[in-house]
């Protein structure tokens, strides 16, 4: 299904007043991103305590950035955790009832002896925090921020794509793709395995954790950091060119897919708040708004931004 909260507006609203927030602490993986730093104000404005997590403490720029947020003197607690080394994120959860599990290692840490790429840290952190959510006692969810790039419609013969994308699509692992590099085939996979294992706890017997995960398309909108977020330079890569291959990353998206899904960032963490705030919830969820082609795209930016010269490459 697609997370379009607009039509769920009325359920939010009552599940929403179902929960004492004041009460609630909620803990958010990887906080200074974009949807994490978006999730992260969303919630503090919402009422709720929040432990979010960092890679380094250190770095003024991020602590200052949620420091600097509503209602974070008094809400936010910071904590330092990387997920090369996943039993750091224990003391972050401890004490909270639902874990935002968003920080995904968008390079591999060189120096590691304990996986060999991106792709094994990633799974055994998704691991090891469910196992942490569910040593805990007190996490009733973990919300995990999957990514469409693992719900490919392709069909597995090669000829085509399914009628429609939906919750049992899964990317297959041998994929060969004209806009298919290294980077881009790693991280699919990453996401695509994560997704997997950590929706495995949901058919754990007598587990008392729910996993919800959310596939989301490609983010754009606001942002409260100081740079573009990379998913927003994806859109906007007709306009910029394919600097660090980001126009091929629109186009592998659409090869994949059939379609560039498209998701506005309120959206996205409205849509993660949602599935906390339902009294009970797990499952799989396809979070787009929107599934326009490339050249869909190209034709709008051409419409309403005339002043640039647009090319399709």
């Amino acid at each position: 299904m697609q997370c379009g909260l607009s039509k769920a507006e009325t359920t939010f609203e009552q599940s929403s007043n179902n929960m004492d927030k004041s009460c609630t602490k909620v803990c958010v993986t990887g906080g200074s991103g974009y949807i994490g730093s978006w999730l992260v104000k969303k919630l503090l404005e919402k009422g709720y305590t929040v432990h979010v997590t960092l890679r380094n403490l250190e770095d003024k720029s991020k602590v200052g950035l949620l420091k600097s947020l509503p209602n974070a003197d008094t809400r936010l607690v910071l904590f330092q955790a990387d997920i090369y080394n996943p039993n750091e994120f224990e003391e972050a959860i401890r004490g909270c009832g639902f874990v935002f599990h968003v920080a995904t290692p968008m390079q591999h840490d060189p120096t590691s002896i304990q996986y060999r790429d991106r792709v094994e840290a990633t799974v055994a952190g998704v691991k090891t925090i469910a196992d942490i959510c569910v040593k805990s006692q007190t996490v009733k969810r973990l919300i995990y921020t999957a990514s469409v790039t693992a719900s490919s419609p392709l069909k597995e013969d090669g000829s085509g794509y399914k009628s429609f994308m939906d919750e049992s699509c899964w990317t297959p692992s041998d994929l060969s793709l004209t806009y298919c590099n290294d980077h881009v085939l790693e991280y699919t996979s990453a996401k695509t395995l994560a997704e997997k294992e950590v929706l495995s706890y949901n058919e754990i017997g007598g587990a008392k954790l729910e996993v919800v995960s959310l596939a989301c398309g490609l983010v754009g909108g606001e942002t409260i950091l100081s740079h573009i977020p990379s998913s927003v330079q994806v859109i906007l890569s007709p306009i910029s060119g394919n600097i660090f291959g980001y126009y091929e990353g629109l186009k592998f998206l659409e090869e994949l897919l059939g379609s560039v899904p498209l998701v506005h960032i309120d959206d996205v963490c409205e849509a993660h708040i949602f599935c906390m705030e339902k009294p009970s919830m797990k499952g799989r969820f396809l979070c787009s708004a929107a599934d326009p082609t490339a050249r869909e795209i190209i034709t709008h930016l051409e419409k309403n931004h005339p002043e640039f010269m647009i090319e399709e490459k």
